[in-house]
C-alpha cells in the first residue's frame, strides 16, 4: 500500500536553521522514497514500510546528531501525494 507522510521539524535549539538543512541532506543521500521539499514541511512517498522506516531511521539519526526535536507529521495511507 503506498503512503504519503507530511514531516516538519522543530529542533529544540536556538541555531535551528542548520539543523533542518543538515536533516534535508540526509534525507537527501539515504532516502529510498520520493520527497518533496516545500516551506514549511516535507513530504515523503513511496510503500507504506518504506516511509516509515525512513521516518524513523531520519528521527533517530536527526537526535543522536543534533539532540532533541519536535516532529509533526501527517499520515495518509493509500495516497500517494507527489
Amino acid at each position: 500500500m503506498m503512503l504519503s507522510a507530511e514531516i516538519t521539524l522543530y529542533p529544540l535549539q536556538d541555531d535551528y536553521l542548520p539543523v533542518i538543512v543538515a536533516f534535508l541532506e540526509r534525507l537527501q543521500e539515504t532516502a529510498t522514497v520520493k520527497f518533496q521539499t516545500f516551506p514549511t514541511c516535507t513530504v515523503l512517498t513511496g510503500e507504506y514500510e518504506q516511509v516509515l522506516k525512513t521516518l524513523g531511521d531520519m528521527m533517530r539519526w536527526s537526535h543522536d546528531t543534533h539532540g532533541k526535536g519536535v516532529f509533526v507529521a501527517k499520515f495518509l495511507p493509500g495516497y500517494e501525494a507527489i
